[in-house]
């Protein structure tokens, strides 16, 4: 019996003005990250195109001249809230960071959203790298980069040990007996770590899912080892191919290392596709896009993205010789990387990273896009990608109505849901409730 053929996973990374900075200005693009009905409809279409994941990032801090979709948007624990109640399918994932939350409120969200959605959110863990975050949380600056990953570490384990604190079935309701409880499957957490301490048990029955997913995206020496114990999904920037399929390959090994099978965490790029019945016409898109780019709308970005202000150099000349910094350094690596492997003017580093902020942009007809994605995904640098449409709907339309059929054609992407939970669509076992120290009672 022939085992069946391995095939892609897709997510789309919701940026309700575009991931382009300037894809709000397309023809009939929409100009709002805070329309429920622009991004309900968005989710509709990812589930009719059969999609695995629609995914919602956050920062907490405003700055008036940074990405439009940066300006204002959704609380997302909110929004896929609200959005398990209208979809049925894909999977929903929302950034929370570890720096200000606690586990025991996010432990409970996240459970409470698994059950509203029929066992569909995820995780995307974050530690935040902005210092203007913490100004909006009572505190002067972040921690320093090693240590926010510390927290981040123990946060997820608490968090994963309040899911396990209840059993399967442990809600009985017997009417004749007058039992609502089965106590012996309830037990306290009593946490006492580094960070925090945390009694338990959470106060919501056990996720649909065992665990909703865990979404890291981190490539810092900390941030892949949190990725290979703890991730079920990675969400990677890369622009080279040998230095994708390398990173591909190093982090399953990773993954071995911490007792885990490689083949449960999925890694998915992050691509912009701009789709075009011609070479030409998709080009003449992507031309019109980067037309509308300037100092003012991109600087800022480009700043975040490799830690340095690079307000103050010329933008013609040579990329100078930037340190890493305690801010996020898988982009500054890879953006960095990049520019001084092919020669690069800050002004072409702003280009290239304003319009998919330091993910890779392919353009060309469909077929010609679903042969780099088939390459990719085939040659061992993916198991999937998230898409990141450069303006909505259209781009994102282009993409479900023109590539996506040409990839189940070619047997690569799944044409109907097998399951209904965001595990079955990754093909991931839901896991056990782990077992907990005896010294731990169960409620009393």
């Amino acid at each position: 019996m022939t085992s069946p053929k391995r095939q892609m996973h897709l997510g789309l990374f919701v940026l309700g003005t575009g991931n382009h900075s300037a894809g709000w200005r397309y023809d009939q693009a929409s100009s709002s990250n805070s329309n429920w009905a622009v991004i309900r409809s968005l989710a509709e279409l990812a589930e009719r195109a059969k999609f695995d994941l629609f995914f919602i990032s956050d920062g907490l801090a405003m700055e008036p001249g940074d990405h439009p979709s940066f300006v204002s948007r959704f609380e997302p624990l909110t929004l896929i809230a609200a959005l398990g109640a209208v979809t049925t399918h894909v999977g929903l994932g929302a950034t929370v960071s570890t720096s200000f939350n606690e586990p025991f409120h996010i432990a409970r969200a996240l459970a409470s959203v698994d059950h509203i959605s029929g066992g569909r959110s995820a995780w995307n863990v974050v530690t935040s790298n902005t210092e203007k975050s913490a100004l909006n949380f009572s505190r002067e600056r972040l921690n320093e980069h090693d240590l926010r990953y510390e927290i981040a570490n123990e946060f997820v384990d608490v968090v994963k040990g309040l899911w396990d604190t209840w059993d399967e079935n442990a809600i009985v309701a017997d009417k004749v007996t007058g039992d609502f409880l089965d106590r012996t499957k309830v037990r306290e957490l009593n946490h006492k770590g580094r960070f925090f301490s945390v009694r338990g048990p959470l106060n919501i029955e056990r996720p649909p899912q065992g665990h909703p997913l865990i979404i890291q995206a981190g490539g810092s020496e900390p941030g892949l080892e949190l990725s290979a114990r703890t991730a079920d999904l990675v969400f990677s920037v890369v622009q080279d191919p040998a230095a994708a399929k390398r990173g591909y390959q190093q982090l399953k090994a990773r993954v071995a290392k911490h007792g885990r099978d490689p083949n449960t965490v999925t890694i998915m790029p992050g691509v912009m596709p701009i789709v075009g019945d011609s070479d030409q016409e998709a080009r003449d898109k992507l031309n019109l896009l980067q037309s509308w780019l300037s100092s003012t709308n991109a600087l800022t970005l480009v700043s975040q993205r490799i830690g340095h202000d690079i307000s103050g150099f010329p933008l013609d000349g040579p990329i100078p010789e930037f340190p890493m910094t305690q801010k996020s350094q898988s982009f500054s690596k890879v953006l960095l990387d990049m520019a001084r492997r092919e020669n690069m003017t800050l002004r072409e580093l702003y280009n290239v990273t304003a319009a998919a902020r330091g993910h890779r942009v392919i353009y060309g007809t469909p077929k010609k896009i679903a042969d780099d994605l088939e390459y990719w995904f085939t040659s061992g640098m993916a198991d999937g990608f998230i898409v990141m449409p450069p303006y909505f709907p259209g781009a994102f339309t282009d993409f479900i109505e023109k590539v996506v059929p040409e990839l189940q054609k070619r047997g690569l992407f799944r044409r109907e849901y097998s399951g209904s939970t965001f595990r079955e669509h990754l093909g991931i076992t839901k896991p056990t409730t782990r077992s907990m120290n005896v010294s731990q009672p169960a409620v009393s």
